[in-house]
């Protein structure tokens, strides 16, 4: 094990102030930041720009003064001229893939203009991404536990930077995230808080992961997080309870990936949801079942130079086009204005507000159904029937009589369902009637007004307070998921991992910059271009897309004028960026690269989110209950078996469409921030963290963060009713870690100083 002089507390506490300075303080003062620099709103640069460099600054500077004041070598044990040796050959067979990717994007651009059919195209990058990724899989498949637990511990810092940005960016990185800051600007609506809440959460996250956990936990010689659990802190307990926490918010969070491979892959091939799903998921047991983390790692390489590449080429493009300067995190800033007028003259449009008030009309005919459901259920039936039969005498065209006995067929069966269905319809239309269907101004920090009515500033107060816990939440999480972390244990000392971390927020930081940029073109783009065409002339990405799952885009002329107003459009947060290249009118080989970046964005995490279950089922659950008799080989081949066993019931989820991609992965960082950060940061800094303190601790977190969840979604409101428990603080559901995380800790703190352990601590490792 390898020993280091003790961190200095001084540098850490005053980097941490920096951080939270920067992370809260400039938000929190955001509404006031009005100045515009450069053709920029400073507070909008700050949030989506500014804050994200700041925390690189702070990671780097760490490592960096770290690195160079230890005592700890910078090679790994083995001779530094082999490692260097070793990293060199890397180099070269990474510039050998990096032009093997292009020349192939050449030769289907070529081939795209010979007139080869789109339907080839998406089947050819389908194959070529996954046949990759399976011979990557298949080139460094292992038996070797540590090979397969933490890849031999010797990845270079850069490459598992790459590797962990990858593992990063998922589906809801690449797919979501540029759509969610489409539909909700700046902050989000005061019910669905958002926006540059997740770039800044899931950056700040990483300064963290640097400052607090990352370098402590390489430090000692373990394979997994809860094998940190039972170093620390001893028995069986502590270990158990880390692994189930991470199976619940690893498998949360792997649903969300593998829904992004179905989309992804029904729209390149044009197979079914579900049958697309599992042609994805072929790809994932590939690289994770046959070489665990030493293939994951390198397949997650191979994986980063895609994502970069097809995320960066499509804005890079709308920006050339729009602004004539492709480096679009540079040049995007003047688009924010235009879009402020744009935003005016929807707002007092005739058109607009002719769509606004048949929405009301809408709402208010569930609303009067909702009076009397009974009744109105049976009166829906008793029409629908008759229509049918009408239908029937008339002899009219078999698709209209079919049409009609699908209506009949999808009627609410009993007063419940019926209330549910009504309310959440009653409540969409009246959320579409608001001016901008809903949406936010996008460059409004909060929504409310800090200096209007009474209601106006508490409108405000609870915006900018939920954009705060979730950012909070987002962070927290980040800094205690075990897929995350366990990248940490495969770099060859404790110096590469600090300066892993700062390569891993460099990759992060070059896609996150441009995301909002995305979001910004993308909405310049529809609502200067596509908002006012006819319905006649409407593009046919709209008709394809809306084929694939109907959530993802609709439109309807709801005022029956023929011409598309911005409220008939509606788009998922999961198409904006999939649709980019077609919006941006880009050959279909962009559609198809940005397509493989999105599978490959989903299958990098979706690997090392089933190697962390499939670990923590086999590995940490069952290898205690057998030490002795249980061998490290038997261990190896039981996680494939149940890795195996998880893909599939992950799959299963994900083919019922739980939720959006968005708000499953948000909702897995509130349960891994309050279940393992209080105890595994404490059990770092504070010797008198007890196993009681632990376990307790990690318990009330997350049975915390569940019970928010749970009792405020909206599944149980609607149950509930009138008895259904307000929200607390007026926090959402989606940042029920602000609770969870509290509460952690003072249950650890108060357990260990009422129940401290009669030992010293197995392993204190600050």
């Amino acid at each position: 094990m390898q020993h280091a002089s003790p961190e200095p507390s001084k540098l850490r506490a005053g980097l941490l102030v920096f951080w939270l300075i920067v992370a809260f303080g400039g938000v929190y003062f955001a509404r006031d930041m009005t100045a515009v620099v450069a053709g920029w709103p400073f507070n909008y640069w700050y949030a989506s720009q500014g804050a994200i460099v700041l925390f690189v600054g702070i990671v780097t500077a760490y490592a960096w003064y770290r690195n160079k004041s230890s005592q700890e070598v910078s090679a790994p044990a083995w001779d530094v001229l082999a490692y260097s040796a070793y990293k060199m050959r890397l180099h070269r067979v990474m510039a050998i893939y990096i032009v093997g990717v292009l020349s192939f994007l050449m030769i289907m651009f070529a081939a795209e203009r010979a007139g080869l059919p789109r339907y080839w195209l998406g089947g050819i990058f389908l194959a070529a991404t996954i046949g990759l990724y399976a011979c990557i899989g298949i080139y460094s498949r292992t038996a070797e536990p540590s090979e397969y637990y933490v890849a031999g511990r010797r990845i270079p810092a850069m490459y598992n930077g790459m590797a962990t940005a990858a593992d990063w960016m998922s589906a809801a990185s690449f797919i979501s995230l540029a759509g969610g800051l489409y539909l909700q600007g700046f902050s989000g609506t005061p019910s669905q808080p958002g926006g540059l809440a997740y770039l800044l959460g899931w950056t700040g996250g990483f300064c963290l992961i640097g400052l607090l956990v990352a370098p402590h936990l390489r430090r000692v010689e373990v394979e997994t997080v809860p094998d940190y659990f039972q170093l620390r802190f001893g028995g069986k307990w502590p270990r158990i309870i880390a692994a189930l926490a991470a199976v619940l918010c690893s498998f949360t969070y792997v649903v969300a990936q593998i829904y992004g491979v179905g989309l992804i892959t029904s729209r390149l091939t044009g197979v079914q949801f579900e049958i697309g799903i599992l042609l994805g998921l072929g790809g994932v047991l590939v690289c994770s079942f046959l070489g665990g983390m030493r293939a994951v790692t390198w397949t997650q390489v191979a994986q980063y130079v895609i994502i970069i590449l097809a995320f960066l080429i499509p804005v890079s493009w709308l920006a050339y086009k729009q602004l004539g300067n492709p480096i679009a995190a540079v040049s995007y800033g003047q688009q924010i204005a235009k879009i402020s007028a744009l935003e005016d003259g929807l707002v007092n449009s005739t058109a607009e507000l002719s769509v606004l008030q048949e929405y009301t009309r809408r709402a208010n005919v569930y609303e009067a159904k909702l009076l009397n459901i009974e009744a109105s259920l049976a009166q829906d039936h008793k029409d629908a029937q008759a229509k049918l039969r009408l239908l029937n005498i008339q002899r009219a065209d078999a698709s209209i009589i079919f049409a009609a006995t699908r209506e009949l067929a999808a009627l609410p069966k009993d007063v419940n369902t019926a209330r549910e269905r009504w309310s959440a319809a009653m409540q969409d239309y009246l959320e579409r009637a608001k001016p901008l269907s809903g949406m936010p101004r996008h460059a409004q920090p909060f929504a409310g007004d800090p200096n209007g009515t009474k209601e106006e500033q508490q409108v405000f107060e609870s915006s900018r307070l939920n954009f705060i816990a979730l950012m909070f939440c987002l962070m927290i999480g980040t800094t205690g998921l075990p897929h995350v972390l366990t990248r940490y244990y495969t770099t060859p000392n404790v110096a590469e991992a600090r300066s892993s971390v700062a390569w891993s927020l460099f990759f992060i930081a070059l896609l996150y910059l441009s995301v909002p940029a995305l979001a910004v073109l993308v909405k310049f783009e529809i609502m200067s271009h596509l908002v006012g065409l006819s319905f006649d002339n409407l593009p046919t990405w709209i008709v394809q897309w809306s084929k694939v799952d109907a959530t993802l885009i609709s439109v309807s002329d709801v005022n029956r004028d023929g011409i598309l107003q911005f409220a008939e459009l509606r788009l998922g947060a999961d198409i904006v960026m999939l649709a980019t290249p077609e919006i941006g009118g880009l050959p279909y080989v962009v559609s198809g690269l940005v397509a493989a970046g999105g599978l490959a964005a989903a299958l990098s995490t979706a690997d090392g989110l089933l190697l962390t279950i499939g670990n923590a089922l086999a590995h940490d659950i069952y290898k205690p209950k057998l030490i002795g008799l249980n061998s490290a080989l038997h261990r190896v081949m039981l996680s494939k078996f149940t890795l195996m066993l998880v893909a599939l019931a992950a799959a299963y989820v994900a083919s019922l469409r739980p939720a959006a991609i968005l708000w499953l992965v948000a909702a897995s960082f509130s349960l891994a921030g309050a279940a393992f950060v209080p105890a595994m940061v404490l059990g770092i800094f504070w010797k008198r963290t007890s196993r009681s303190g632990a376990v307790c601790g990690m318990l009330a977190g997350l049975c915390m963060t569940l019970y928010y969840m749970i009792v405020h979604s909206s599944i149980m409101q609607t149950a509930l009713g009138k008895f259904a428990p307000a929200l607390w603080f007026d926090i959402a559901p989606i940042s029920a870690g602000v609770f969870g995380v509290p509460a952690g800790i003072l249950t650890v703190v108060a357990v260990s100083l009422a129940f401290p352990d009669t030992k010293a601590p197995k392993q204190h490792i600050i």
